[in-house]
């Protein structure tokens, strides 16, 4: 579920302290002071994916977008990603949807939209869900809620299983960079208490869903399915025929980044 290949970074990120001693390394910018008409004017927050970390292609580019809009913009690796501290074997989802959480209650003010990215995508479902009254919006890339157990559990031979269940992890290589996948048992059973697509999803903000249908790890089915469980009505899918899982080419990040000023406008009316 990761999608972006790191770009150089120069700038050193800040980060945020958890209770637990990790650290959150994260970048934010600032908005421009709000105006008379737009007092409300929210924040972009963006969640990457399984392995993957803020120095992506996405991250920057709509950090780039929203600094030229004057719109606030946060990105932050996970713990056990990129420049935050803590192994990556020791993550789980809930894990992860807290660190978020707790980005978004310490770094972000007012009211956000969150952009989730693959894995992400679940994250920012369960954080929305977490935060109601903090989050005004929703932008799913790839959105892939439920994928430890969809797109990973179901999918695993017998022996994976076996092996995940028995040695407590599988490590997998991967396309996306040159560190394997390691899937451990708790990722799997944490993931089944973060199940969202069983049941109704109670939220009731603006989502916009852009998902390719050369999509190789998440079925462009799973943005229909993730539509179903909304329960907003205020839900658009846009299905990129040619585009794959990391959706980072400029057409497919112009896309995106329409459908951010979107939900931006529609929030600040």
């Amino acid at each position: 579920m990761t999608h972006d290949l790191p770009t150089p970074q120069p700038q050193k990120p800040k980060y945020l302290n958890r209770p637990d001693g990790s650290k959150i390394a994260y970048h934010h910018v600032p908005g421009k002071q709000s105006s008379p008409e737009t007092p409300n004017a929210p924040g972009v927050m963006f969640l990457g994916g399984f392995m993957s970390d803020m120095t992506g292609t996405k991250a920057t580019h709509l950090e780039a977008h929203c600094t030229r809009q004057g719109v606030a913009y946060t990105r932050f690796d996970y713990s056990g990603h990129g420049q935050s501290s803590g192994k990556f074997a020791d993550g789980t989802i809930g894990k992860w949807a807290s660190d978020a959480v707790a980005v978004l209650d310490e770094i972000t003010s007012g009211p956000q939209i969150l952009v989730g990215s693959s894995m992400g995508g679940w994250i920012m479902l369960l954080a929305a869900l977490a935060r109601k009254e903090r989050v005004a919006g929703l932008v799913g890339i790839a959105a892939a809620p439920d994928f430890t157990e969809d797109l990973m559990w179901t999918q695993f031979s017998e022996e994976q299983k076996k092996t995940i269940m028995d040695e407590g992890a599988l490590i997998e290589p991967t396309e996306y960079g040159d560190d394997p996948y390691t899937i451990t048992r708790d990722l799997i059973e944490d993931g089944r208490s973060q199940l969202l697509l069983r049941k109704p999803i109670d939220l009731q903000c603006p989502v916009r869903l852009v998902q390719g249908m050369q999509d190789p790890d998440v079925p462009w089915q799973t943005a229909i399915r993730l539509t179903e469980a909304l329960g907003t009505e205020d839900v658009r899918v846009d299905l990129i025929k040619t585009g794959d899982h990391r959706l980072s080419e400029p057409d497919q990040l112009d896309v995106i980044t329409k459908h951010i000023d979107e939900v931006i406008a529609k929030t600040v009316r």
